[in-house]
């Protein structure tokens, strides 16, 4: 069943003066239909590389391939790329529990996405690991990023220390961009002296838009994930677009309107995206880079900020319902409604709580989903909410699909590029030149 989108109640007919109203969000509606027709063209001529990849067919099998290999024998996968090319791969590897509490410990093998550079930490983790049974994945498209560069070189002389020399060609593998003549790429030029295998980034797809590409896909592989329906679901979310729908039966289309006919009419320039599963807690992440990055640009943009349910009803909802509003709200709820440990009826009794007796824990998660989108639209908070039945590979593909989609629509709407990361450059080239003693 594909993901069920309702924006009722963030319109101003139905929570009053902070609701989007009728002529903002048709007429940001309308205006999206350039953006639709943009991309169909984009699709048709394979201008955009993005679009291409859900019916792509031919590399799903040397990457299950890699992903096998990977694992086989692996205690441990430590993927080392940051940003975009880790939080794809993060918000894929969930499904197999990966950085889920309690669970996320337990499985084999054990994976670890090193995408923020600590020294205390990262230097703890080779000195923990066992290097023989370690596989180490380095991921940078420029080949250029310096953390990603210094990671690799560390864990390098970590595994050379150990006098494992004559297997880093088969404990490490490297994902970057093809090699290009007159331009220079640290990371193969160092992976290949070491004869280690390299996979090709695509060339066409940047890192916040790559999870449907080999980078968030080998992951998903070595943990047994489905990558064929990945992009199967992906291609729901982008098959109304390229069969000519009007903008208001595209989902994603409809979600960028409201969002910035919100911020632009009525102040709502903070985004909040609260899911209630522990297993999209990082896709949580992930969307706000990819909004955040892809949208803040010459003044514009709004800011998302991330929540998990049930857990941020504890934390943040004082403030969403009570504080300032200048927020646009999307609830992601699945249907966990009799899944979970039931409860004993005379233990509720005991407890004071007769009703939850015969309930499930994803009972009462249910609930709290629910009452979450009232409470909040019943104090006149704008809300969308989604509805994902069952959370898997094809549904996790739709979803993110659909907020890629969602979110270059918005750019246009907004007028900015949703390519590229200006400001972000501009820091690493900086950082570099304090590291070498050159600024």
């Amino acid at each position: 069943m594909p993901l069920i989108q309702s924006v009722d109640l963030a319109r101003e007919e139905r929570i009053g003066k902070h609701g989007v109203s009728a002529k903002a969000f048709d007429d940001a509606l309308k205006r999206s239909g350039d953006a639709l027709a943009a991309l169909r063209k984009a699709h048709s001529d394979k201008s955009l590389r993005l679009l291409q990849l859900p019916a792509e067919q031919s590399d799903v099998t040397s990457i299950r391939d890699a992903g096998r290999k990977l694992s086989a024998g692996a205690s441990d996968i430590v993927i080392l790329g940051t940003g975009g090319s880790s939080l794809g791969g993060q918000t894929l590897a969930q499904l197999a529990d990966y950085a889920v509490p309690g669970l996320g410990a337990l499985r084999a093998p054990r994976i670890h996405f090193m995408d923020n550079l600590d020294p205390k930490t990262f230097g703890g983790v080779l000195g923990k690991l066992p290097l023989s049974t370690t596989r180490f994945v380095c991921v940078s498209k420029s080949g250029g990023t310096g953390e990603t560069l210094m990671q690799t070189i560390a864990a390098i002389s970590a595994v050379k220390a150990a006098k494992l020399d004559a297997r880093i060609p088969e404990i490490f593998l490297g994902l970057t961009e093809p090699a290009k003549s007159g331009k220079r790429n640290g990371l193969r030029e160092l992976l290949g002296g070491h004869k280690v295998a390299m996979f090709d980034h695509d060339t066409g797809v940047g890192g916040r838009y790559s999870a449907l590409t080999n980078v968030g896909l080998l992951p998903a592989a070595a943990l047994g994930l489905d990558i064929a329906a990945i992009r199967e679901g992906a291609a729901v979310s982008l098959a109304p677009v390229l069969a000519g729908k009007s903008p208001g039966d595209v989902p994603a289309a409809v979600g960028a309107a409201l969002a910035v006919a919100l911020a632009q009419s009525k102040g709502k320039t903070i985004s909040v995206m609260m899911a209630y599963a522990d297993r999209l807690e990082k896709f949580v992440k992930w969307y706000a880079q990819l909004w955040a990055e892809s949208l803040g640009k010459d003044g514009k943009g709004t800011t998302p900020v991330g929540a998990l349910g049930p857990v941020d009803q504890h934390s943040q909802l004082q403030l969403f319902i009570a504080g300032p509003r200048d927020k646009l709200f999307t609830v992601i709820a699945t249907g966990v409604a009799g899944q979970g440990p039931r409860i004993d009826e005379e233990l509720a009794r005991l407890a004071g709580e007769e009703g939850f007796g015969g309930k499930t824990i994803g009972d009462l998660v249910a609930a709290q989903g629910r009452a979450t989108i009232e409470t909040l639209a019943g104090n006149g908070c704008p809300v969308r909410s989604i509805h994902i039945e069952t959370l898997d590979e094809f549904t996790l593909g739709e979803l993110l699909m659909h907020f890629m989609l969602e979110t270059i629509i918005a750019a246009h709407l907004l007028g900015v590029d949703p390519y590229d990361q200006p400001a972000v450059e501009e820091g690493k080239i900086l950082a570099k030149r304090y590291l070498t003693g050159k600024a």
